[in-house]
Order: C-alpha cells, then structure tokens, then sequence
C-alpha cells in the first residue's frame, strides 16, 4: 500500500509548489508538483541525465548555466563533468531554500557543490542580460524549465521559446557552445525555429517506460560554431 508524504510545500506569486514523497513496499519516489502541473519525479531520471550528457559533448566546461533546478538531477549530472561553474537559475525560492535545507539527497549534494551557484530569478530575464542573476556567455546553456513549448508550467515561459527567446540564448553561447532544451515531446515549431538560428540542430528522442505506460521525450540541441562569433557581433 503507498502514502504519500509531503516534504515541501510553499503558496506564491505563481501558486502552489509541492515537493512530496510516495512511498511504499521497495519504492520512494519523489515527486514535484508546480501549479497543480505534475513537473517531474525521480522514478526515472534518464532523460535529466541525458540532457546534461548532450550539453557537454566534450565532458569539461568552463562556465554551465542551467535553466530550472527542479529535483536536481540535471545538475547532479553537470556536477559529475569537468566544469569550473555552474550557473542555476531557478524562479521558485523554495526550491533552491529546500536544496539548502536538504530535503532530498540530490538536492542537498547539488547545495553543497562550491561549483554551483543558485540563483533566485528569471531565466527568460537571464538570457536577455536585464535583472539580477549571472552574466553570460556560458560554454553551455540548459533549459528545463517547463515541460516543452505546448506544455507549458507556466504561460509566461512561452516567450522563451520563441524564436527571439531563443537567439537571446544562443546569443549567450560562447564559442563552440551548446544550448540543449528538454522537451515533454517530439517539438516541430521550436524546431524550426531553431533551424532559422543555428546551421545544424539535433533532435533526440528518448522512449520511456514507466510501468505500463510509454512516453517519447526529446532533447534539442543546438552548437555555435567558431565562424559564427564574429557575424553575431
């Protein structure tokens, strides 16, 4: 039989935050609730995982900005390379507090990095140089923040993937950078406008179980090629 236990929970200016735990005979799966939006949990974090293998082809990095903290595992993943810095810029201060308290063994190891540096603040905002929060470029940039263009968490993170949202990312792309985006689903529109920007654009998917049920997750990515950096100037 499974209970759930709730280890967070905070009331804000975008609603509800809910960090919880389902427990039951060999399970203990955590789960984030944004909105009354499921956002992800950590039965399977494959995907989390892949996305921060595709962003750091190379495996080193000098400068990493994350879009979205979520349950850390991303991050965790980022955390394992050769990277100098990671940048984590998470709108909810709840869950950044919550990494700091430990709430999740993920989360606690994500705060106790020196590498990593989280930021309470606006990605979107980020990426266009205005607001508090790091300042590019970034030898990669992640973006996990809703779950895809057309299923947004949020209504407002659609201007993140429009096409002007996605040259202020690819803008803040150091030379030879990758952008790598997590998607719910197979994203044609973000695709081609991310054909419109960049000359080479992969699209990854990823088939997931999860019991009974299967989901095809993708991962876009995007590089800039040395030639670029002096025709975006």
């Amino acid at each position: 039989m499974e209970s759930i236990q709730t280890i967070g929970r905070h009331d804000g200016p975008r609603g509800e935050v809910v960090l919880r735990r389902r427990l039951g005979a060999d399970l203990s799966v955590e789960e984030l609730i944004v909105n009354g939006t499921f956002a992800m949990d950590s039965s399977d974090s494959s995907t989390e995982s892949l996305l921060g293998e595709l962003a750091l082809p190379s495996g080193r990095a000098r400068r990493v900005l994350v879009g979205g903290l979520g349950l850390g595992y991303t991050v965790a993943t980022i955390s394992a390379k050769e990277v100098d810095v990671i940048d984590v810029v998470e709108i909810e201060q709840c869950l950044i507090d919550w990494a700091h308290q430990g709430v999740t063994p993920t989360l606690a190891a994500v705060a106790s990095d020196p590498r990593v540096h989280l930021y309470a603040a606006d990605v979107q905002l980020v990426l266009d140089g205005l607001g508090d929060g790091p300042i590019g470029p970034w030898d990669a940039i992640v973006l996990d923040v809703d779950n895809g263009p057309e299923f947004l968490i949020h209504a407002e993170n659609g201007g993140l993937y429009t096409e002007a949202g996605l040259r202020a990312a690819y803008g803040q792309l150091a030379v030879v950078g990758t952008l790598a985006i997590w998607c719910q689903g197979p994203a044609p529109t973000l695709r081609a406008s991310l054909e419109h920007i960049a000359p080479s654009v992969g699209e990854h998917i990823i088939e997931v179980s999860r019991g009974e049920r299967s989901f095809r997750y993708a991962i876009y990515t995007v590089s800039r090629p040395k030639a670029s950096l002096k025709a975006a100037r």
